[in-house]
């Protein structure tokens, strides 16, 4: 159970105070109460509780889904500096699924029953890419705008290199295209040439030469200058050899002659699959002069010698007069910036007579939404979240206010269920969540003016230009069916389904349960997102099944670096993957820690509960069944919310909510047991004793 440190990591995810309720007929279920949390990156999070403990819900709101009862009363969620809760649903549309993906539960409530799983494989990476293509082409336009009129401004006339910088922009696309297409058929002829050697295997002579037959076309498709030009004499002999053997491949001497003839060239294949890639920006400079190319050995002598000329004949000039540009921009921003901290200073005194005018408040939204749109420098390729989001959060958190008073007007005097319409209503808590975001902006802004770095604006010029390059990447770069189809038999293997080529015409039904996750699991992968949200993965699986999907997403994190939120009711399932754990019971965390924290030193008698009820083979005892049912959130208990089910309550758990008790750096835990006034309650036996096996046990491993 040894992890790794989590000192120095930036929190890849980042949840601040987060209350949610859900509107029912009955009332009003609080189903999130004030809960706090961090992901790091690369880390496992195991949020781990009873049904109804309000895991599931968490996880819905930082997706974006959350039903249409739902009410977030409060709280942020920050994933790599944006507040995912002021997000509206055309930003959230980019985020969800490419950068923060979600496996469910049930992973038939996933798929299509009536599509094959390498359509619902390749569907969305098709359209990812048509989307991505038309984000690129927008944010180049805006930027190159941007730049321009910056450099106008500026310097106080026309940019000169401007042109030939966008002529250098559209020419390296042009090029990047032409190798992009060139080396995405050299992959397939890689794919195909891994297919035909498998299909040398079996008895099947009309299929290796149908493979052999496809190999060829794609050969002849890769053939490009920095790749395999087509003056490779000796990549045409052994192709003309492959596809000549396949042809004439009738038995099993015809086999083995494709087998020899196919090695030379799969070797062929895999090693321009490893050449470096051409600078076609700066390539495309330099085929402006009109001069010829260098002699070079490889293609990074070739990079370092056009980047030489193209860095002193154009892009050094051209980056002293970005960064002047940027220097210019980022001065017009911090005046804006300044103004918005005057410009609010005095918004908390709007609620100071009561509440406020719904008048007024409109009209104070739209000045700060002015002030703080005048202040976000555009030019910056990092996007200052709080700034962006303010308008519409700030539009949001307004609305819900003045829907609070229409509410307080309309049943204030009622009786019976209207009168709880009104009683819902936390005018004070509504009046915070505008004031919070006003803050928000204003200690960042403060922040940022009072800081004395000296900004590098040559290195944030260079840093702009990639930029730029990267959206013209973007912007030619097409998804294909093909490649789409070469991506999708990747993930499948990658994910453990055999014979993929074979499956990948086949339907959900045709698959087992677990087979079924691990599609679930590739679709998840395909747009390779940052964050993976595993709800209950492992439920509807036997136990065998539910270890090798453990496995999996152990494997899968280590590969891509993926920053895993796991969602369970067993804490036994995330005994040997998660880094860190949070316990949830009745919407509140009530103990948080390392893996070895929370297993070898749990605190909260709810905790001691859960561990008690796990399956362990090592004793013959009866599991511990956690006595009671949670409580009715809708009425919330006044206390500790699991007081009713602990026989360890003591008088105080029944009248106050505790705190979190800090007992480490890293491990809290909500209960009175930890106050120093508190009687010494140790774990029951049968949780010591556990604990002492899961150490020996460890111990062991390591020895």
């Amino acid at each position: 159970m040894h992890r790794k440190a989590h000192s120095n990591m930036a929190h890849k995810l980042e949840v601040r105070n987060l209350r949610i309720s859900f509107r029912t007929n009955n009332g009003t279920v609080k189903a999130v109460r004030d809960i706090d949390f961090t992901l790091d990156q690369g880390q496992t999070l195991a949020i781990v509780g009873e049904s109804g403990s309000g895991k599931s819900v968490t996880a819905r709101a930082i997706m974006g889904i959350l039903a249409g009862n739902a009410i977030v009363e409060a709280g942020e969620i920050f994933y790599d500096g944006m507040d995912l809760l002021k997000l509206s649903e055309e930003e959230f549309h980019l985020l969800r699924g490419n950068r923060v993906a979600m496996i469910f539960q049930d992973p038939m409530s996933s798929l299509n029953p009536v599509m094959t799983i390498g359509k619902q494989l390749t569907e969305a990476m098709i359209l990812n890419g048509k989307a991505a293509q038309k984000d690129a082409k927008q944010e180049y336009k805006n930027k190159t705008a941007l730049l321009r009129e910056a450099m106008k401004a500026a310097s106080g006339a026309e940019p000169a290199g401007m042109d030939a910088f966008l002529k250098s922009m559209e020419n390296g696309s042009k090029l990047a295209k032409g190798y992009d297409e060139a080396r995405e058929n050299l992959l397939h002829a890689r794919s195909e040439a891994a297919n035909l050697q498998i299909l040398l295997l079996g008895k099947d002579c009309d299929a290796v030469q149908t493979s052999a037959r496809e190999l060829k076309e794609y050969c002849q498709k890769s053939r490009h200058e920095f790749l395999i030009p087509e003056s490779d004499a000796a990549f045409n002999a052994q192709a003309e050899a492959m596809a000549q053997a396949g042809a004439a491949c009738k038995d099993e001497s015809g086999k083995a002659a494709a087998e020899q003839a196919l090695a030379p060239l799969k070797a062929a294949l895999d090693a321009a699959a490893l050449l470096e890639q051409p600078d076609f920006f700066t390539l495309a400079y330099y085929q402006s002069t009109g001069k010829a190319l260098p002699e070079y050995q490889n293609i990074a002598q070739l990079n370092e010698l056009l980047n030489q000329e193209a860095e002193s004949a154009f892009f050094g000039s051209f980056r002293k007069d970005a960064a002047a540009a940027i220097a210019w921009s980022a001065e017009k921003s911090r005046a804006a910036k300044q103004a918005f901290l005057s410009g609010t200073e005095d918004f908390s005194g709007i609620f100071d007579q009561g509440d406020c005018s719904p008048s007024l408040l409109k009209s104070e939204q739209e000045r700060i939404t002015k002030l703080v749109e005048a202040s976000i420098d555009r030019l910056s390729i990092h996007k200052d979240s709080l700034a962006y989001t303010l308008p519409s959060g700030l539009a949001a958190a307004i609305e819900k206010y003045l829907d609070g008073l229409k509410l307080l007007k309309k049943y204030g005097e009622a009786k019976g269920k209207k009168k709880d319409k009104a009683e819902n209503v936390d005018l004070p808590l509504l009046r915070e969540n505008i004031l919070l975001l006003i803050r928000r902006v204003r200690e960042a802004y403060a922040a940022e003016l009072g800081s004395g770095a000296a900004p590098d604006r040559e290195a944030e010029a260079a840093a702009l230009v990639r930029h730029i390059q990267s959206q013209c990447l973007k912007m030619v770069h097409t998804v294909t069916p093909a490649e789409a189809r070469r991506r999708a038999l990747e993930l499948m293997e990658e994910v453990g389904i055999p014979d993929p080529q074979r499956r990948f015409k086949q339907y959900p039904f045709e698959f087992s349960g677990g087979m079924r996750q691990r599609i679930v699991i590739a679709i998840a992968l395909s747009a390779n997102p940052d964050i993976l949200i595993c709800d209950e993965p492992t439920t509807a699986l036997d136990v065998t099944i539910q270890s090798q999907i453990l496995e999996l997403i152990t494997r899968l994190k280590e590969q891509r670096n993926l920053s895993i939120i796991f969602i369970t009711h067993d804490l036994g399932v995330v005994a040997n993957m998660a880094d860190s754990i949070a316990v949830m019971y009745a919407g509140k965390i009530v103990e948080t820690g390392t893996a070895e924290e929370v297993f070898y030193d749990p605190r909260h008698p709810y905790t001691w509960a859960l561990l008690a009820a796990m399956p362990d083979l090592d004793t013959k005892d009866t599991l511990d069944a956690i006595p009671g049912t949670p409580p009715n959130m809708i009425f919330p208990p006044v206390g500790d919310a699991f007081a009713e089910r602990n026989k360890y309550a003591l008088e105080i758990d029944f009248e106050r909510q505790p705190p979190m008790f800090d007992i480490t750096e890293t491990h809290k835990a909500a209960t009175w047991l930890l106050h120093p006034d508190a009687p010494k309650v140790a774990p029951p036996k049968t949780v010591t004793d556990r604990i002492a096996r899961m150490k020996k046990l460890e111990e062991g491993h390591h020895d």
